[in-house]
């Protein structure tokens, strides 16, 4: 007998109810948005402790010690804590460079001998731009680790002294500054918060200039896309308002890092309730995000492609917007992207749409995506064919009459049906729901028995019968509802079922006429 299995995924729950409410189809993939955040973060910050920065005057004498100089912890403490300017600018200097190491910095032991508090009494001192800047750079690379080094160098007053420093005359001290703030804010929701209250969005966004060199205004938008992130909370509405209209610049540019990194900031602001989605899409960004998602570039079109899949997963309202913008020609090539992370997005975006009203679902089948659709069902890796499943189901459950027929001349069934066999229950129980969304449609034709006897030309019959069998109490529960409902009623009647160009049809042997499924 089958052992009860709690099945908590929040999407099943909510697909049940899917003849009350079709919004309540669309759904985001919360866990996998946290890890792919994640992901992103970390490459993120491994980058930002080690990169030169464009507005160096001297980059060579600045920049990071790469060879096998070695600093004595004991010397750089003395140095540092001296009162003279020269060997205060060396201690930091070296201090940095230790911090820049690739693997294991010593930050630490940096932190335990007290130097914190000497590094950001030296960011106040605009007399010493040098000593200033090397301050600034040994608390970036302490600031890039755990929250734990982040807490310390917050705890010892450096986000003020930071912010101060945007103002600077110096580009590379500012500089040096914004990517101070990037990874402070970087660290979490709460950092981010304290960031923005103390009014460094305005003083950030004060550098965007038409004059700003390129790599500045990398680091600067990678640290825009930092204040965005984050949804326990999301950012307050007033920073989101603040931060769009400049956004909205830096997505007009062709540097690849900065359309990234802005792109990125858009997909965290509509990760959200509809009303932030809306925020979002006010801005009249959809068309430049569809364009995006056809970018060259991997970093710029994945993004692109997350942003407008949150979008969809909004109202109607916000779906139409996309369509109309031409989502629906872009996804196909995406579809059939090489990449099986690209396939996924796509077909999780194809999902959101197919869980709107019957008109959205109709231009889904005219700009062509059932084709590419099937593809990923029958040869995409696990996670583009759940997403995939999903897209059936909610085609399904939305679609009228004639577009499920046009959904099983596809052969979107076939593929489901082969899907069958995987040990996801998740994914068996919403392929059991899309066959029985099928069985409905088949209800109102009065075709039924046509369509059982085509599931059990495709093995259906068979895989379902097995999976009354399964460990998983609603997997076991749902397909013996199948059985019971469709295919109880003894010995099907021989029925031969061709695949033509236009569709199935099914040829009973004692009956002269013949049915178009």
């Amino acid at each position: 007998m089958p052992t009860t299995t709690i099945c908590g995924d929040e999407r099943i729950s909510k697909f049940k109810n899917k003849g009350k409410d079709l919004a309540k189809l669309r759904e985001k993939r919360i866990t996998e948005c946290v890890e792919l955040r994640k992901a992103q973060k970390e490459e993120s910050f491994f980058k930002r402790r080690n990169i030169s920065l464009s507005s160096l005057p001297e980059d060579e004498a600045l920049s990071p010690e790469n060879g096998t100089v070695s600093f004595r912890i004991e010397d750089i403490i003395r140095d540092v804590n001296c009162d003279d300017r020269e060997a205060q600018t060396r201690g930091c200097q070296a201090a940095r460079k230790l911090l820049s190491k690739d693997h294991d910095p010593p930050m630490k032991t940096i932190i335990d001998a007290g130097l914190l508090s000497r590094f950001v009494s030296f960011l106040l001192l605009d007399d010493e731009p040098t000593l200033q800047f090397e301050a600034a750079w040994a608390l970036t690379n302490i600031a890039s680790g755990t929250s734990w080094h982040t807490q310390q160098v917050v705890n010892h007053g450096a986000i003020p002294a930071f912010i101060n420093l945007l103002a600077s005359p110096m580009l590379h001290i500012v500089e040096q500054a914004v990517w101070a703030l990037g990874n402070i804010a970087g660290d979490g929701a709460a950092y981010r918060d304290v960031l923005i209250e103390c009014n460094v969005i305005p003083a950030l966004l004060a550098h965007i200039s038409p004059d700003a060199p390129v790599g500045f205004l990398r680091n600067l938008t990678w640290t825009l896309s930092n204040l965005c992130r984050n949804k326990n909370p999301c950012p307050p509405m007033s920073a989101v308002n603040q931060m769009l209209p400049s956004l909205m610049q830096l997505l007009h540019l062709s540097d690849k890092d900065i359309l990234s990194d802005a792109c990125w900031a858009i997909s965290y602001l509509s990760d959200g309730s509809d009303d932030r989605i809306d925020v979002v899409v006010k801005t009249g960004i959809v068309p430049r995000l569809v364009e995006l998602m056809n970018n060259k570039e991997l970093c710029v079109m994945t993004p692109a492609l997350r942003s407008i899949g949150n979008i969809v997963s909004g109202s109607d309202l916000h779906t139409q917007m996309a369509i109309d913008a031409g989502v629906l020609s872009v996804l196909p090539n995406l579809l059939r992207h090489p990449k099986p992370t690209v396939q996924k997005e796509a077909a999780w975006a194809l999902s959101n749409i197919a869980a709107g009203p019957c008109k959205q679902i109709q231009q889904l089948i005219t700009c062509g995506l059932l084709p590419p659709l099937v593809e990923v069902l029958k040869n995409g890796d696990l996670k583009s064919q759940r997403e995939a499943v999903w897209a059936v189901t909610n085609f399904t459950s939305g679609g009228n009459v004639e577009q499920v027929v046009q959904l099983v001349k596809s052969g979107a069934l076939e593929a489901v049906i082969n899907l069958l066999k995987v040990k996801d229950a998740k994914i068996i129980l919403v392929i059991l729901e899309a066959v029985n969304n099928m069985f409905l449609a088949a209800e109102k034709l009065g075709e039924t028995e046509r369509l059982c006897l085509f599931v059990e030309q495709l093995g259906g019959l068979e895989q379902i019968e097995m999976l009354q069998n399964h460990a998983n109490e609603m997997v076991y529960q749902a397909a013996h509802n199948l059985i019971e409902k469709y295919f109880s009623d003894g010995d099907l009647e021989e029925v031969q079922v061709d695949a033509t160009q236009n569709g199935f049809v099914f040829k009973a042997p004692d009956l002269d006429k013949t049915f178009t499924f």
